[in-house]
């Protein structure tokens, strides 16, 4: 493979990994809050 096409691989890794990490950070969130709200 070329060196491009490296660039281009470990680009879309970083960017899907960057989502995942996002979403499952957000839905965390969003259940401790509602665990928060449920108990307070």
């Amino acid at each position: 493979m070329e060196k491009k096409d490296w660039k281009t691989w470990f680009s879309r890794l970083g960017v899907a990994g960057f989502l995942f990490f996002l979403t499952k950070g957000l839905v965390w969130l969003a259940i401790l809050s509602g665990l928060f709200k449920t108990c307070a």
